[in-house]
């Protein structure tokens, strides 16, 4: 989800060099499948004709190239895998949408309302496949087998952890005795492990050095935390036409977020049973989706929530800090890191 807002100036050239690997990764393969793809990319509209959607912030890539270049290495030679991250978060993307049910995403019918579950499973897995393909084109740029391989391990344990953390936010919704630590053990899965793979492949396809690694990824980590919070406070008090999809979508689909789980723990006793007559049902109508909104505003959940985001945003900078790198080198990284928690609702 996110904001619309747009990157900074400086980070703006990485975006475009971002698209430009990935369409050359997906390319331009006549083949009918990969509409399915170029599609859910923004690049074609439905019927298969060039169309345009705004670039993405490519957030995964782009921590990824700023880590990288953090460290002194150079980004653009490790831009295979910025795309092979974006790849992944895509595939994640496409498989979500069918499981949550989503119709819309930036403002277009999902692939799935589009093409059927069945053939939207297998474009997701196209773009599984793809971002492994895209991260071997490493040793064409001259990169070390070994820290190539480092890569791909970072990767593909992210990729089982994203899963991990998927099945439980699936299994949470059927649940009315979801806790706060429940809910943070889920998120880290689901969205910091993938951003904490991001910036630590980004520092060890440059360097030799475990410490370094592990403080880029812990940064990574709690950022991700931080914006897996922002998202789910979007999603219910954010602004249709900026997060691209319907507000307060994730209540109507009995999602477990983190301000629907405070209220669960911190609302008076009439609400909760409320909120346990709610969940219980089916299908949340939109009269109940108003009722918990209420409850919501009455037990605090938006102050907490943003009170833990800002918590997470000193604890990313912190592991920053353990890198030791000089300020200079790590400013580039705090500037995206208050761009990306920067929102209003």
């Amino acid at each position: 989800m996110g904001s619309s807002k747009r990157l900074p100036q400086d980070f703006q050239s990485y975006q475009q060099k971002i698209e430009r690997e990935l369409k050359e990764i997906i390319g331009s393969n006549p083949l009918t499948f990969y509409d399915m793809l170029r599609y859910h990319m923004g690049w074609q509209d439905e019927q298969g004709y060039s169309y345009h959607r705004e670039s993405g912030k490519f957030v995964r890539p782009l921590l990824c190239l700023l880590s990288c270049q953090a460290v002194g290495g150079d980004a653009v030679r490790i831009m295979p895998a910025a795309a092979a991250l974006e790849l992944i978060h895509n595939f994640s993307l496409i498989h979500d949408d069918i499981q949550d049910a989503s119709c819309e995403r930036h403002h277009r019918p999902t692939v799935w309302k589009i093409w059927g579950q069945s053939q939207a499973i297998n474009a997701g897995d196209a773009m599984f496949a793809l971002a492994f393909s895209a991260l071997f084109r490493l040793k064409y740029n001259g990169i070390k087998e070994q820290r190539v391989m480092a890569a791909s391990q970072l990767l593909n344990e992210a990729c089982l952890k994203l899963c991990e953390g998927q099945y439980l936010d699936i299994a949470y919704q059927s649940r009315l005795d979801v806790t706060i630590k429940d809910y943070l053990d889920m998120i880290a899965k689901k969205t910091a492990a993938l951003m904490a793979a991001s910036t630590a492949i980004g520092t060890c396809l440059a360097v030799d050095n475990d410490k370094m690694v592990d403080s880029f990824y812990g940064f990574g980590e709690e950022l991700g935390m931080a914006y897996q919070i922002q998202d789910d406070m979007l999603g219910i008090w954010g602004k249709e036409e900026e997060i691209g999809k319907p507000v307060k979508d994730d209540i109507s689909q009995g999602k477990k977020t983190l301000p629907v789980v405070y209220a669960f723990e911190n609302c008076k006793d009439s609400d909760r049973k409320k909120l346990e007559e709610i969940y219980s049902q089916e299908v949340i109508s939109s009269e109940n989706v108003a009722m918990v909104m209420e409850i919501l505003g009455r037990s605090g959940a938006r102050r907490y929530g943003q009170k833990l985001i800002q918590q997470y945003h000193r604890q990313a900078l912190a592991m920053l800090g353990v890198s030791g790198l000089d300020l200079s080198r790590q400013a580039p990284l705090k500037e995206i890191a208050s761009f990306l928690l920067e929102c209003d609702y």
